[in-house]
């Protein structure tokens, strides 16, 4: 069904349709009118609608070529529907079946149903349909579908006669013949089917049908074919996109162009992509945002004075947190810092002065199991308050971590390290003890600073003798680029160009990581299989154990690394080769820092070349190229804010638009293993004469709904001029009305009085069989007589 939809001036948006219910059918004819007149009827079988009607009719009858059979829920009657009826159930979608598949006549259940729903609506009321029949079929129609089709009229309907035609040649005869003499145009007719592309060379009013061609490609592989594109394009999108969606947005924003490769070339500039791009709005949710106080898509946003204030508020808050938590910090400081000198003072009291037992009563008192576990609480709030003073004396503007380490230490004093354990009380030995700690700890902290001094030296060191090397190479950089300035540019921009490439590939090696069927994740499968399935004859294996080491057994892991029992010797990483597993599976784990020296290296070549190369530019720089690319992806495919549900839930068209088209010149380009049009016309006219070609390029007829695609036949004429002669003329003209031309040409064909002579009487079906038919000018010729 055709909707007008009125798209949205500011960002060219037109939102999709929603489906309406159907118009409910005119009622059945009256059939008084035809009842024994034997008034020809014209049935137009197209794989998409199915058009019928009386020859005297002006226009016909037509619906969707679609039944399905459906069970009414209240009174669970059996229901037959066909046409737009079956869009109204939902259930009855799911069992819906068409006569054709793709552009073969099969399913002939559903064609007698059709048929039903077809001569019900014609008022027909008689036991037989007597009337004879004009009907159209496919060019080069199989003889299997023309027989069960003949049998279906034949024995079902009881209809007179019966003859057969090709759609495409009817449409011509519509628009060619003017006049009531004998039909001898000439022309070459392109008929767009819905699963096929017919080419058909008529001459003096008659098909040259064994040198008419059919491409596999039409409007229903077309829509399969943007459908395939948006799902590449848009792999998570969160509305399921239909077929009928897809036929929707083919037939509304696609078209040809007349130079499918410039057109491309001119959309390297991302404005002129954007501005040919068709956006499609599908249904969202409006999601609450926080941060404008509306729903997002809705255009209910809070002024830039509103967001100011909010985000503000939002850092007074902070403040006032940051403020709260100072605050916490210091008492918990405070607390921790009386607790110490009160358990300080504990010690002082009653460890030197009690005996111990009333000391481990008081620890008990105090909450200690023993004295042990008051020493450890004693050192972590030591440790808690020394860290706590540091912190705040930070953050007040004192010294920072690292800042007074290297200031002169006073050397404290141990006096009772040196002194023997027998010489001192318990009291003493657990001083003793603590200085041995404060000792080792110092000493500890001495090491460190001497380290830190012989780095500082070494750096030092280093730093010089790497300025000197830079010195070096800076002046034998300005003396090559004195001698030669464009040699110098030419080997700076290789080494660039090898560098732009380096970093392209390791990008194209993470995103092919990322992804489980690309070649690179397969051959770090394999890599990783092949490590699993060690030789179990060879001793030390190529691959890892568990535990390092190669394997000396049975598979990896088997082996004698470290950690393995065995009397072998571990020589895994002895040779280099060893580690080229390692190389080959974590193929992600070198890239960080080779990317990291490669943009540092690169960075400095290409400041060099804008210093002293003045034909290299900025635009020249990778990051100019990559901002580029990034500009034309964007403008491929947006990417909108997580928040954004109308964003989110686009469909932006922008080379889908023409590449689908296209696939009718190209099939290729579509996966389909056939030749364009123009190669096809080429090869038909190549088997005719000069003067017969020039016939048929003066009239190229177009017929079927997609030849109604915006210039096609520019296109096609763009493509056909290069092939011939100058002096002959190509003449490209469309149906008048594409869509149901080919049935009028057939009621117009069936008033004259050669229509009786061209059909196929029950007696000539019974004796020579369905398969057979009369060959005449509009006909298929296969099983003709």
């Amino acid at each position: 069904m055709d909707i007008d939809v009125q798209p949205s001036d500011d960002l060219n948006i037109t939102p999709l349709p929603f489906s309406i219910i159907p118009s409910i059918p005119p009622p059945p004819e009256d059939y008084t009118l035809y009842r024994s007149q034997h008034t020809p009827l014209i049935i137009d079988n197209g794989s998409t609608n199915l058009r019928w009607g009386f020859a005297t009719s002006s226009e016909p009858r037509y619906g969707p070529n679609i039944v399905a059979k459906y069970r009414e829920r209240k009174t669970n009657h059996p229901l037959m529907l066909f046409g737009d009826a079956v869009e109204v159930e939902s259930g009855a979608k799911t069992q819906a079946k068409t006569p054709w598949e793709g552009d073969v006549l099969l399913n002939f259940d559903a064609l007698e149903n059709a048929l039903d729903y077809a001569f019900v609506q014609l008022g027909i009321d008689t036991p037989t349909v007597d009337h004879p029949v004009l009907m159209t079929e496919r060019l080069c129609s199989p003889v299997h579908s023309r027989a069960l089709t003949s049998e279906l009229m034949f024995e079902q309907y009881s209809v007179p006669s019966l003859a057969y035609c090709v759609d495409g040649m009817m449409s011509f005869y519509q628009n060619n013949q003017l006049s009531e003499q004998p039909f001898v145009s000439d022309g070459l007719v392109i008929s767009f089917n819905t699963a096929s592309t017919s080419v058909i060379p008529i001459l003096n009013g008659r098909g040259v049908l064994n040198n008419a061609k059919r491409i596999p490609w039409g409007a229903s592989q077309a829509t399969d074919y943007l459908l395939k594109l948006i799902q590449m394009k848009y792999p998570n999108f969160p509305t399921r996109v239909s077929v009928a969606q897809a036929n929707w947005m083919f037939r509304t924003f696609c078209s040809v162009s007349t130079d499918y490769i410039s057109l491309l070339r001119s959309f390297e500039d991302p404005s002129i992509l954007r501005s040919h791009q068709k956006i499609i709005q599908f249904p969202f949710l409006l999601n609450s945002n926080p941060l404008t106080g509306g729903a997002a898509g809705n255009g209910d946003e809070k002024t830039e004075e509103e967001l100011a204030r909010i985000t503000e508020r939002r850092r007074e808050q902070g403040r006032k947190l940051q403020e709260i938590a100072a605050r916490n910090r210091i008492e918990k400081l405070q607390q921790k810092e009386s607790d110490l000198t009160y358990l300080l003072s504990l010690r002082d009291n009653y460890s030197s002065s009690a005996t111990k037992r009333e000391w481990d009563r008081k620890l008990r008192e105090e909450g200690f199991d023993d004295e042990e576990t008051f020493e450890e609480t004693l050192k972590k709030l030591e440790a808690d308050v020394k860290k706590g003073r540091k912190r705040e004396k930070e953050k007040e503007g004192g010294t920072v971590d690292g800042e007074d380490a290297d200031e002169p230490m006073e050397e404290p004093s141990f006096p009772l390290v040196d002194i023997p354990d027998a010489d001192l009380d318990t009291s003493s030995l657990a001083e003793k003890k603590k200085q041995k700690l404060l000792k080792a700890g110092y000493e500890a902290r001495l090491r460190a600073r001497k380290e830190r001094e012989l780095k500082a030296i070494k750096d030092r060191e280093e730093k010089a003798e790497r300025e000197k090397q830079r010195e070096l190479e800076e002046r034998l950089d300005s003396e090559a680029r004195s001698a030669d300035l464009e040699g110098w540019a030419r080997k700076l921009k290789g080494e660039q160009e090898a560098l732009m490439t380096r970093i392209k590939d390791r990008a194209k090696r993470r995103a092919a990581m990322s992804d489980r069927k690309s070649a690179a994740k397969q051959e770090r499968m394999k890599n990783i299989a092949n490590l699993a399935a060690a030789d179990e004859k060879t001793l030390g294996g190529s691959g890892p154990s568990k535990k390092g080491g190669r394997g000396t057994g049975k598979g990896v892991g088997k082996g004698t690394g470290k950690g393995r029992k065995g009397n072998a010797e571990d020589m895994f990483g002895a040779d280099d080769a060893d580690w080229a597993i390692y190389r080959k599976i974590n193929t992600t784990t070198t890239i960080s820092s080779d990317e990291e020296e490669d943009l540092a290296q690169l960075q400095q070549i290409e400041q060099k070349l804008l210093t002293h190369d003045p034909t290299f530019t900025n635009q020249h720089t990778h990051a100019s190229i990559v901002s580029q690319r990034s500009a034309l992806l964007n403008a491929f495919r947006p990417v909108y804010e997580e928040g954004d549900g109308a964003g989110n839930t686009r469909i932006h068209l922008t080379t889908e638009r023409w590449r689908v088209c296209e696939a009718w010149f190209a099939p290729s380009i579509a996966g389909v293993d056939s030749a364009g049009l123009g190669e096809v016309i080429q090869n038909i006219l190549s088997r005719f004469g000069e003067e017969e070609k020039g016939r048929l390029v003066k009239n190229i007829f177009l017929s079927g709904s997609p030849s109604q695609i915006p210039d096609i036949a520019p296109r096609l004429y763009s493509t056909l001029r290069p092939l011939f002669p100058v002096e002959m003329p190509i003449e490209i003209r469309s149906a008048n009305d594409p869509a149901l031309d080919a049935w009028r040409g057939m009621a117009k064909f069936a008033k004259t009085e050669e229509f009786a002579t061209v059909g196929m009487s029950k007696a000539e079906y019974e004796e020579m069989g369905g398969e057979r038919l009369k060959r005449w000018w509009g006909s298929n010729w296969n099983g003709g007589y």
